[in-house]
């Protein structure tokens, strides 16, 4: 399956209850948005913002941002009526938190037809199944639940995210394997930039699609790390023309800063052309 050329380097997190906040989104430089019903909405406002949320987006225009809409799970009184409040809406995924298997993706895929659905892989469950998880026919995405998932691992915060690396890199694989974009957890402290950049940098060296956010001031380094440098657009070209005069001289490989650059090296120079085009784009609209 060919990778997802749709940038998801900033997904912003925004309370379905919060008019307000809701309003705000319209204008930010984020390339989608999870519109929370499930864990940023108080229990006595779960009615109100779901219907909040299906007018918004409804009447909202939301530009050239990606509309994911996280649901409650269906094991609460919400969740039934979350997904059939937006059967029919104009949006890219409904995200399903703390899956745990692909009957779970099932379960919601028979109460809302021909919707794209995103998993939120944030338990031991979900890791071990990461593989028929991102199987599942009707799945086009992971979003990585990194605090449920250290609360459920008991593992100790470190920056460097040790503990949690393996269920990190189950999900990558899996998605890897099925094409589908996987975005990675949120870092908490939003007024730490050094620590969001850090942390950016350990997802993107991972091969993360994106990170998800918290708050709009993590935008512009969140953007800025999961897009291609303009070193690393200048070494595509480069690599391309070069493997390019090398085949019309019959040879198959070609040497690029001291470097072979073969047909796999190209595949990947080209990926990131596309992605630098399809940021290009978003920006644009």
């Amino acid at each position: 399956m060919a990778q997802v050329a749709r940038p998801y380097r900033s997904v912003l997190y925004i309370p379905g209850s919060k008019e307000r906040a809701l309003e705000k989104a319209k204008g930010l430089p984020v390339d989608a948005i999870i519109f929370d019903l499930e864990d940023a909405v108080a229990i006595d406002e779960k009615d109100n913002a779901r219907e909040l949320l299906a007018q918004t987006l409804k009447d909202g225009d939301f530009g050239s941002r990606a509309r994911i809409v996280r649901v409650n799970g269906l094991d609460t009184e919400w969740g039934a009526k979350d997904i059939a409040a937006f059967v029919g809406a104009d949006i890219e995924a409904i995200l399903i938190p703390k899956v745990s298997s692909a009957a779970h993706v099932q379960a919601v895929a028979d109460l809302i037809p021909d919707v794209p659905l995103w998993a939120m892989m944030e338990t031991p469950a979900g890791m071990l199944n990461a593989a028929e998880i991102a199987a599942h026919p009707r799945m086009a995405g992971f979003v990585m639940g990194t605090n449920d998932l250290a609360k459920e691992l008991k593992c100790r915060f470190r920056a460097d995210r040790l503990p949690m690396l393996t269920s990190l890199q189950l999900c990558l694989l899996a998605g890897r394997a099925e094409g589908i974009p996987v975005i990675d957890g949120v870092y908490n402290a939003f007024k730490d930039d050094e620590g969001l950049q850090a942390e950016c940098e350990q997802g993107r060296d991972m091969g993360f699609d994106g990170k998800t956010l918290i708050h709009p001031a993590q935008v512009a380094i969140t953007n800025a790390a999961f897009a291609p440098t303009e070193a690393e657009i200048d070494l595509a070209q480069r690599q391309i023309a070069a493997f390019e005069e090398a085949e019309a001289n019959g040879l198959g490989v070609a040497v690029v800063d001291g470097k072979i650059v073969e047909n796999l090296h190209i595949v990947t120079a080209r990926e990131t052309l596309a992605k630098a085009a399809a940021i290009a784009e978003l920006e644009g609209m």
